[in-house]
């Protein structure tokens, strides 16, 4: 049995603005704050965990234990089947410069890889997105989504972030980065997550 959330406020594990604004207008249906870990001053702990479950967790109890409030974190990635995976869970790490994160390099690197293998069309990969919702008495409750598609070459469209315009879903026409905001959200592989999420916290 999951644990429903009782609290009408809730840390949101990140410093990322843009994943900020898209979980709030999510959350909003349901009367729920959500501030974010940024806002508060925290520090991002360090991502030591080689799972996108285990990374969520770290970043949820890190929070939840600071503002001792429910907090809710976010851990999601690419994973090329061509590449046996990669670069998972290091996702972000591949776009990191001494500048910030460069996703078309990280972009153009994944190309190469995927070059230099001769890897067959379609290039199938997935986006996973695990949330974890954690309370400040040790509880957590965790849920995972994906979403299927394959990799094309060049990018295409300027919407979305990270990786969003080499990704194809699959049966669409369109990368997530050519695509309506709205309808990527609708279909992404958070929106997967949320769903059960929703289903099991808030319903």
């Amino acid at each position: 049995m999951t644990r429903k959330l009782s609290e009408a406020k809730i840390v949101l594990a990140s410093h990322n603005k843009g994943k900020l604004k898209e979980i709030s207008a999510l959350l909003e249906p349901f009367g729920i704050e959500v501030v974010s870990a940024g806002d508060l001053g925290f520090e991002e702990p360090e991502e030591t965990e080689n799972t996108f479950a285990g990374n969520a967790r770290i970043k949820a109890h890190f929070a939840a234990n600071a503002s001792g409030l429910p907090a809710l974190s976010d851990d999601s990635g690419l994973e090329v089947d061509a590449l046996d995976g990669a670069p998972g869970v290091y996702t972000a790490d591949w776009a990191e410069t001494p500048n910030g994160r460069d996703f078309p390099m990280a972009m153009a690197k994944v190309q190469g890889l995927l070059d230099e293998k001769s890897a067959p069309a379609p290039r199938k990969a997935r986006f996973c997105c695990t949330l974890c919702l954690a309370w400040p008495d040790g509880h957590d409750e965790v849920f995972a989504g994906t979403v299927s598609g394959e990799l094309v070459w060049p990018m295409r469209g300027v919407h979305g972030f990270g990786f969003d315009p080499v990704f194809l879903p699959e049966g669409e026409s369109e990368t997530f980065g050519e695509m309506d905001p709205d309808k990527k959200h609708g279909m992404s592989h958070r929106a997967d997550a949320f769903r059960k999420l929703v289903a099991g916290c808030f319903d």
